[in-house]
């Protein structure tokens, strides 16, 4: 029964209660339906007690893009920034999450405006912002303000200044803004082809309406990103948009003192729900490379990190791995200093963060190509890459393997490293483009 009520409090508070009652008739019907002798009047006034109008059905499907509700206030002094984001959660921070408070952070202390961060998923935690604006030594004048603002929800209402810059960091935080802020004043930070998340349906037709619009603003992450963006459909970000390479400050990432461990750490990035991340593909590769012997558990341990784990086995179920999920940023950091060889697949243009973070911290790679992703060497070289198909990456893993092994070899590509150390320096285009919009 208490598991019953949980669920739908959690239903309630996605779909709201409306929805709520309807599902609970709905289910009332079906079972009424199965019952002989039932009354076929009282299943009938069922019927036109859960019937759903069209236009509150297609609005269902487009939830997460539920207009920001906000009204108009005077200007006010020092102006603002408001960061529209999903949640800044405890296990959220590392990533897009993270770099999207950065650049809020950053953009407010140069242009002395203040901070507010806007959640749309669950209420925010200012103490994981402290935390992570501490570890890279970030400071505000201002207090940051924080707002709940739930997409499923009407009983919330936000002020915005006339003024007020608005940062969105996804297509569907973009289309909520954008059906309550004038597109100018919108900075979209686009950190992936966000069409590559959806099959060829509503919702990858909703995601590209918003990355056509030739009104907002685009900041990038990368350069590769960027050429595949305007070269695939998106020609007007030459005009409207800007890339930044992001950073990976020294105090963060880097090397643990060398130890003498009974085996070396391999690490894949598993999140079998998001399915760029090519989990399955991943499992059996690393089953395969068991079984050849490419890959010896004697010498080897595997650490899947990532998120909604199923607990597994390799090795024809002889051997579990080390499971870690929902790491903070602090955890995924320190797991990052101890890796030797990352396995971090991304079925996208865009490199995604965990291949630099690791590297970043002294650790081999192997990751895939796509598209135009076909060397990232510039930024390391112990970041390898392999077409993705079984025997191409069972042969960039095995060059890993190699490579994560050969202490002097490994430890001078680090240091030859071309990865950024300094967000301030990353984004100082950007910084300086706001200034100039004025």
């Amino acid at each position: 029964m208490l598991n019953a009520l949980e669920r739908a409090l959690r239903y309630q508070r996605v779909h709201g209660t409306r929805q709520l009652w309807r599902e609970v008739l709905a289910r009332v019907r079906r079972k009424l339906a199965g019952v002989p002798g039932a009354s076929s009047i009282a299943a009938a006034a069922m019927d036109n007690l859960i019937w759903v109008s069209a236009i509150e059905l297609a609005k269902q499907q487009a939830q997460s893009c539920s207009p920001l509700r906000l009204f108009k206030v005077p200007a006010a002094q020092p102006a603002r920034i408001s960061l529209v984001t999903d949640s800044i959660s405890r296990g959220s921070l590392y990533g897009g999450v993270g770099t999207a408070l950065l650049l809020g952070a950053l953009l407010a202390q140069a242009h002395k405006r203040r901070l507010r961060i806007i959640t749309r998923t669950e209420p925010p935690n200012p103490s994981a912002l402290g935390a992570m604006l501490s570890t890279y030594g970030i400071t505000l004048d201002a207090e940051v303000e924080f707002a709940f603002a739930p997409f499923h929800s009407a009983s919330y209402e936000l002020d915005q200044f006339d003024d007020e810059w608005f940062i969105t960091t996804s297509w569907w935080t973009t289309g909520a803004v954008l059906c309550s802020v004038r597109p100018q004043a919108i900075w979209y930070l686009l950190q992936e082809d966000e069409r590559m998340f959806y099959p060829h349906g509503d919702e990858h037709l909703r995601c590209s309406g918003v990355l056509s619009n030739p009104d907002i603003r685009y900041i990038v992450n990368t350069r590769l990103l960027f050429d595949h963006l305007v070269a695939n459909g998106l020609p007007h970000l030459a005009e409207r948009g800007q890339w930044f390479e992001p950073a990976f400050p020294a105090r963060v990432f880097y090397p643990a003192p060398t130890q003498t461990q009974a085996k070396r750490k391999l690490v894949f990035y598993a999140r079998p729900h998001n399915a760029r991340n090519l989990f399955f593909f991943g499992i059996e590769l690393l089953e395969v490379a068991l079984a050849r012997g490419i890959l010896d558990l004697d010498q080897w341990d595997i650490v899947l990190m990532g998120k909604d784990i199923p607990r597994l086995r390799f090795d024809q179920g002889r051997y579990s791995p080390v499971q870690m999920e929902n790491l903070s940023w602090t955890e995924y950091a320190a797991l990052a200093r101890q890796t030797d060889l990352a396995l971090c697949l991304m079925y996208t243009p865009h490199p995604s963060y965990p291949p630099f973070d690791m590297a970043a911290s002294g650790a081999v790679v192997v990751t895939n190509r796509f598209g135009s992703k076909q060397d990232l060497s510039a930024y390391s070289a112990n970041i390898v890459c392999g077409d993705p198909e079984p025997e191409a990456m069972l042969r960039a893993l095995a060059q890993g393997l190699q490579l994560a092994v050969d202490g002097p070899a490994r430890a001078a590509n680090f240091r030859q490293n071309r990865l950024g150390q300094d967000w301030a320096a990353s984004f100082a285009d950007v910084v300086q483009a706001f200034g100039a919009r004025g």
